[in-house]
């Protein structure tokens, strides 16, 4: 399937509204980590709770991503991402709403149900409309949504939480949702060509999915994917509890920690998907992954630091954590047939979603807290997280684009 011709400027902005789209998904996921020691004075729980309820979204995006592999390449793409970006919408009004923290718990659920599916949207559409030698600049510009979540979206959300308590957030996100929802339905294309000329009925359905799981290609790209996952969410949800407890830093000043980190990533995330497409998607994913050991192992072993030197240190982490992700997902979007790119970078969503899961579950498992309100534990899951880098560094070398065998033929 060629990619829809898009004008220049129509191009740059439906990838903004993507990327805005997405800064929402990741801003509402990342949000609840600097949060964590206000929800645990306001709800009376553990760290462990708290992992829990990131746990809750990140399982329910992985179910629902798997699910959405079997409908998500029936429908025109732009009304698929408007109707999940509504639902979505309405889990954060949820989230904002919720009297209890089971209650809170069961609107991270229905956020995750419909943020996990808004992700392999996004992919797709940068698939469908996006030639493959400019999908990594492409993809780099979507992936500042993270940088923007960090950057904005999480200093911002910590700074009104502090000030008008830990619902204001989700009410922020709410209001950035509806307004960015407006811009989508007036920029984004009608995409169906991936659709065809037949359908698969909901009979064959489960059994197209069962197949789309067992290509062997297909799984070598899942793994990695989880790896990668993994080994991120064994370490992301605990820095604002552990150096809030073990530090003594204020909750209101891991505002400037993330701040630090977002305006790192803001300014490599599109030079990394530039580097990409230059380099080597393989080959850029394998730089970044083995730099992001280092600092994956100084913020687990932190010894007492002053805030100005965890503001210094801090946009080595974010750069390298979000900046392996850029060629990660470049990849991803070059793996399968173009009539299968929804329903394969769905499955792959809802496998990095349950890796999110899977490494937050695991990482609070490490952790205890002693009489003086101190975590310990956190250097276990460093050491996984930098094990579990190196093999995805290994294994990348064996995840190949769909192109990659013809044009090692045609040579």
């Amino acid at each position: 399937m060629t990619p829809i011709l898009l004008s220049p400027g129509r191009e740059r902005a439906m990838l903004w509204l993507l990327a805005l789209t997405q800064f929402t998904v990741i801003m509402d996921f990342m949000v609840m980590m600097p949060l964590a020691p206000q929800l645990m004075q306001a709800f009376a729980i553990s760290p462990a709770a708290v992992s829990g309820a990131v746990s809750a979204y990140a399982w329910c995006a992985g179910a629902s991503g798997l699910f959405a592999a079997i409908y998500i390449d029936r429908f025109d793409r732009k009304k698929l991402l408007l109707l999940m970006f509504c639902l979505f919408t309405l889990s954060n009004l949820a989230c904002a709403l919720a009297p209890t923290f089971h209650i809170l718990v069961l609107s991270r659920a229905f956020a995750g149900l419909t943020g996990g599916v808004l992700g392999s949207i996004i992919l797709a559409i940068i698939g469908d409309t996006i030639p493959a030698q400019r999908r990594g600049a492409a993809t780099g510009i979507v992936m500042t949504s993270f940088s923007l979540a960090a950057v904005a979206g999480v200093p911002i959300g910590v700074v009104m939480a502090a000030r008008f308590g830990w619902a204001s957030p989700f009410y922020l996100l709410v209001l950035l949702s509806v307004l960015i929802w407006l811009g989508a339905a007036r920029v984004l294309p009608t995409l169906t060509a991936h659709r065809g000329a037949r359908q698969a009925t909901l009979a064959e359905a489960l059994p197209n999915l069962l197949a789309l799981l067992v290509v062997p290609q297909h799984l070598r790209a899942f793994l990695l994917s989880g790896l990668t996952m993994v080994s991120a969410m064994l370490v992301i949800p605990f820095i604002s509890p552990v150096i809030v407890s073990n530090l003594g830093v204020k909750p209101a000043d891991i505002t400037w920690i993330y701040l630090a980190g977002g305006l790192a990533s803001l300014f490599t995330a599109r030079r990394i998907g530039m580097a990409a497409d230059r380099y080597g998607k393989q080959r850029v994913y394998r730089w970044l992954a083995l730099f992001s050991i280092l600092p994956i192992l100084c913020i687990t072993h932190l010894p007492a630091l002053p805030l100005l030197a965890l503001v210094f240190f801090f946009p080595f982490f974010m750069g390298s954590i979000a900046g392996r992700m850029i060629p990660l997902q470049a990849l991803l979007t070059t793996i399968p047939d173009p009539a299968k790119r929804g329903a394969f970078l769905s499955a792959t969503s809802a496998i990095q979603q349950l890796g999110n899961g899977l490494g937050a579950w695991l990482g609070g498992l490490t952790l205890t807290t002693d009489s003086a309100g101190h975590i310990g534990g956190y250097a276990i899951n460093g050491w996984l997280a930098a094990g579990l880098t190196l093999i995805a560094v290994w294994w990348v070398g064996r995840v190949q684009g769909a192109a990659a065998p013809q044009a090692v033929k045609a040579a």
